[in-house]
Formats: C-alpha cells, structure tokens, sequence
C-alpha cells in the first residue's frame, strides 16, 4: 500500500511485542475521525483496480493523531485490512487539540484523550451514545440529555495501582497505571487525576515498598478515599479526606515490614489495609478502626464503605448521577421502587427518601449485607430493604417474586441487563400488570444499552423517552450515560 516515494525509512521494532515494522511516512495524511482508543482514523488513497472494486482505502489508527488535522506518521505494525500507526509531525493542528497536563501521557494507558479539548471529549461521547442507539437500537431518543460533566482533573478516588520491581540494583520500584495496551507499569511520579495528596504519595509508595522484604510480593495498591469526617472544620484531621491504602501482600509482612507501614501510616495520614489472599480477606491493619465514607448531601445520606466495595470513582459526579436519576424516575411518595444492581445502596438510600418503599436487588451478598447496614446507618430499614439475587437468571417468575413496582431503577455493570429486560417482553406479550411504568437504566457501556433498548422499545412496549451521557470519567474512552424508558 505504501509506495516508495513516501517511505522515508525503515527501522527496527521501537518496543518488544510489535511486528517487525518501524515505517516512516512523510507523505502527509488527513485525519477523518477518531475512535474510541483515541486514535485517529485516517484512509490510504486506493489503487484504480480497488476503486474499480468499491473499496475506499486501507485504514490506518494514528495514535495522538486528531480528526482534520494533516499529519505524517510512523507505521509500527501492519496487518492485511489495517495499519497501527504513532504521529510523528502534526502539519495542521485541529482546533480542539488541547496541550496534555499528565507528564505521564503518551506512556501510562489511563488518559488517551488529554490532547482534545474536554468539550471535544463530551461531544465525541455523546455522539457514540446516540450512534450505537441508532445502528444497535434502531431508536432514537425523544430528548437528547444534557452532557453532565465536571472537573477533570484530581476527581478519581478510587484506583488500583500495580506496583513491579523493574531493577533492585537500580533500587527502582515501579507504582502506578499500566503503559498503553501492555503489561509493562508506567513509570510515573505523578498523576493528575488522582487527588493531590495521592498523587504526591508516589514516589514516597515507591520508597516504602522497596524497603520490604517482600518487595518481589507486593504486585498491587488500591486506593480509596473518602470524604472528610467534618468538612470546612477548622480541626485539620477532621477535614481532611480520609485516604485508605489496601496492599496485596501475598506473603506474610516481617516485624520490619509492619513497623515500616505503621511508620508511613503516622507520617502520611493514610489507613493501611491488607489483602494476604482474596477479596474476602481485606482487612484493616494500621490503625485498627477508621470511618471511609462519601456523601449525598440532597439526600441526607452518608454511605459508609470499605475500600474493597464497588462505588463510583468520582464523588462529585455520582451526586450529579444520583440526583438526575432520581429525577427522572419521576418517584412519587405512593410509589413502590425497584433498585437493580443496587450495591451498597447509592441509589437505594436516596430513592426511600423520596417513595413509600424500595427494595435493593443485588447479585454480591457482601454488597447486599453492607447496603442493609447502610440503611439502618441513615435510619432507612423500615423504608428499604435488600435481597441477593443472581440477575443475570431473571424468569418472569423471578420478576412475580419481586413484587409490583411503578418505578424501576437499574444500573448494571458492563454486560449489561439482557435477561431482565428479556423477561419484561415476555410480561408485555401476556399483558402483565407486573411492568414497571418507569425505567431509568444507568449504564457503563453504550453497546449493552443499545441491545437492551432494542429488546424494550421494540418487544417490551417501551418508548426512549430521553438519554445522555455522564463524564464520569474525563480523558479516557469510558462512555458512562443513562436512559429513561416509558410503558407505552
């Protein structure tokens, strides 16, 4: 495809792994649009003899390349139907390319979108939402919702860091997100969406782990931070955020070792935890008690939480997530609720302060027992209520079970809710009066809402009455959005 004019030259392979093909091309090329790795796509002048076939180019994904600008690139691996290329020159800069802030970029896998303005990353989003409801769905919403989005930067609580001794005689341990598409850690001192006092943790986690003998057998640091026990005190303990640290320890810490996290513990202000096996066996170490907590202040609701349990990685935004959703669901003090995929309760909770009842379903039993102690902490029992059950196997039956409830609310994880929604065509096919009247559907990956749409709108008597996107999480591909369904 390539001819000789505009083949600069060939080198040797830049990294272990790829195919053996360092291209370079001055041949100028534009760029037509952007994928969701954050690559741009651009396309090969075909031959006479493929136009005369009807094929319009081979296509070539130039990473840090963005759409409409004229770049020349570097081929790094070649297949039959595509090229995989890097920017090398960018001749005509597009308008929303915006300057990286993370040192780390380019290298770390975690932000591949810091170079287009976050406006840019919003609507790119959106149009992803809306395209995938339109090819999956064959529907289109009634309303485009308004993007939510907020800061973009130090807005990730939660994070799981792995940590690699990349050289003792270099006396280097390596802590933080892995490289783009590989399983080598980037090496970073820094982050910029993690908060401030984490990010400048990093080097001082690197140092403390490479003074532990078991240094070859701490892969992994998990990080969770809570909201402060008093906000805007003038105590500066009681308003600072608490900040738990869970390291996957799989052999057994020295005497040496614990005095040393105890010593980082005291100096840092952090809650150390342990994990020596499973999930199951995260517990904390030093100090023995703590509170990990985050708000929902129009609510009155105060989630506790431990930092192996699933929450939302970004605190401000989950209380924009929960108050939309709540408000479209459109609850009423009579009405019974439903909360599917309901976790610790983040949506649970609120939902009781606004309906007669909610019951919480969820598939974890460990969620589940937190949810109901969540519940009794925010003085909730009587209102909601939590049962375990695996969602992924829902029958009609399994529905007759739960009981009626005007308003359902679900959010589940990527694979989507298929089998709920499959089971609500089977009511609406014998005329059940067991369907919700409401559905608002929180999702993480558009794709699964679009094939569930598809089976509501179109087998269940649904219509879209409304969808958008959340940015839940700014610079990275993640397409968080949410949908109101109503029975026709």
């Amino acid at each position: 495809m390539l001819s000789g004019k505009n083949i600069s030259k060939v080198l040797h392979p830049m990294r272990r792994g790829d195919k053996p093909v360092n291209i370079i091309v001055t041949e100028p090329i534009r760029i037509e649009s952007l994928d969701l790795d954050a690559q741009g796509i651009a396309r090969l002048a075909s031959n006479e003899e493929e136009l005369a076939q009807g094929h319009s180019g081979k296509v070539v994904f130039i990473q840090g390349a963005l759409p409409t600008e004229l770049v020349t690139y570097v081929v790094t691996r070649e297949k039959a139907r595509f090229s995989k290329a890097k920017v090398l020159d960018i001749l005509k800069p597009a308008v929303f390319r915006a300057q990286p802030k993370c040192k780390a970029f380019g290298v770390c896998g975690g932000c591949t979108m810091q170079h287009l303005d976050i406006r840019a990353q919003i609507a790119m989003k959106q149009r992803v939402l809306e395209d995938d409801l339109q090819h999956i769905a064959k529907v289109k919403p009634e309303e485009i919702l308004r993007p939510m989005g907020g800061s973009a930067w130090e807005y990730r609580h939660r994070a799981r860091l792995s940590a690699v001794n990349r050289s003792i005689k270099k006396g280097t341990v390596l802590i933080g997100f892995h490289e783009g598409k590989s399983g080598y850690v980037a090496d970073m001192t820094a982050c910029e969406i993690l908060p401030k006092h984490v990010s400048d943790l990093l080097p001082a986690m690197r140092t403390l782990v490479m003074g532990l003998s078991i240094v070859d057998r701490m892969p992994q640091i998990e990080i969770a931070v809570g909201e402060p026990e008093v906000p805007n005190s003038d105590d500066p303990i009681k308003s600072q955020a608490v900040t738990a640290l869970v390291f996957r320890n799989l052999l057994a810490l020295t005497a040496d070792d614990e005095q040393l996290l105890r010593n980082f513990a005291d100096q840092h202000q952090v809650w150390i935890w342990l994990q020596p096996k499973g999930i199951e066996t995260v517990a904390p170490f030093y100090p023995e008690t703590g509170k990990l907590c985050y708000r929902l202040p129009e609510f009155e609701i105060e989630m506790p939480f431990k930092p192996a349990d699933f929450t939302q990685v970004n605190h401000m935004m989950n209380r924009v997530l929960v108050s939309r959703a709540i408000r479209l669901l459109e609850v009423k003090p009579s009405d019974r609720v439903l909360d599917l995929f309901c976790g610790i309760g983040n949506f649970t909770l609120p939902l009781a302060r606004k309906s007669k009842s909610v019951l919480g379903i969820e598939g974890l039993e460990s969620l589940s027992t937190r949810a109901k102690e969540n519940a009794q902490h925010n003085q909730l029992a009587d209102k909601a209520s939590f049962m375990q059950s695996n969602l992924f196997e829902v029958t009609t039956e399994t529905i007759a079970s739960w009981g009626k409830a005007e308003r359902w609310l679900m959010d589940p994880p990527r694979e989507g809710a298929m089998e709920i929604c499959k089971a609500l065509a089977d009511l609406h096919a014998s005329n059940n009066s067991l369907m919700p009247d409401r559905i608002v559907y929180v999702s993480c990956n558009p794709k699964t809402l679009a094939r569930d749409a598809e089976i509501l709108c179109h087998h269940a008597g649904y219509i879209l009455k409304g969808a958008g996107i959340v940015n839940m999480f700014p610079h990275t591909s993640h397409v968080e959005s949410m949908a109101v369904f109503q029975r026709v």
